[in-house]
């Protein structure tokens, strides 16, 4: 499976390599937060491919009634696993908290109490499917991986703790920004996850689907 994931910034050469048929092996796409939904959507319309997305700290609350706090044709898996292509895909919004009253933001004990709502759904994956889960897609980056030290950008602990129960193979985030120059690497390997930070965009191939 051929994944298309972006994050946080809109690139306008995406819009023209889009069009021009680049991404047509695209299997999927994943968005990790903090883009305008209409980015999302022209992404699915000219791909044709489905949408598991996350919100981020810029991102407003959902709100099943807006259609503005969503991104039509697509999905928000905050919370939420899915099975597609052969894959089991789970997804954890939001950043850490650092204004009282912003939109997708927790404290560490807040995120650690909803991660803990995804148990028995992971639990449910690995009976029937012997894994509970291929694929974390994150806003936030775990703590101590590819996050800084400011609160804005700190990582969360509770996804930490997700790569620990449920071992995906794979976790996608977005939220910090790398440039040339800047200290880190994009990608980690946290014990059986393999971290990529997708910030601005990423294509990535994954292979062996799950047994049905």
């Amino acid at each position: 499976m051929k994944i298309l994931a972006v994050s946080d910034q809109v690139i306008e050469r995406v819009y023209s390599l889009a069009s021009n048929g680049h991404f047509k092996d695209v299997d999927m796409i994943i968005g990790c937060g903090d883009l305008p939904y209409v980015y999302l959507e022209y992404l699915v319309t000219i791909l044709d491919a489905p949408l598991f997305y996350v919100p981020g700290n810029h991102d407003p609350d959902f709100d099943p009634h807006d259609v503005r706090s969503q991104a039509e044709g697509g999905s928000n898996l905050d919370l939420k696993t899915v099975a597609c292509n052969g894959f089991l895909i789970g997804g954890f919004g939001g950043s850490a908290r650092y204004r009282p009253d912003g939109a997708n933001q927790h404290t560490q004990a807040e995120a650690f109490l909803r991660a803990f709502r995804m148990f028995p759904r992971l639990a449910l994956n690995r009976i029937r499917y012997g894994r509970a889960l291929d694929v974390l897609i994150s806003h936030s980056p775990p703590f101590g991986i590819h996050d800084d030290t400011d609160n804005p950008h700190r990582g969360l602990k509770a996804l930490n703790w997700l790569h620990r129960i449920a071992a995906p193979r794979l976790h996608l985030h977005g939220h910090t920004h790398f440039y040339r120059g800047n200290i880190g690497a994009n990608e980690t390997q946290s014990g059986a996850t393999r971290v990529i930070n997708v910030y601005p965009y990423k294509i990535i191939d994954l292979d062996s689907k799950i047994e049905k």
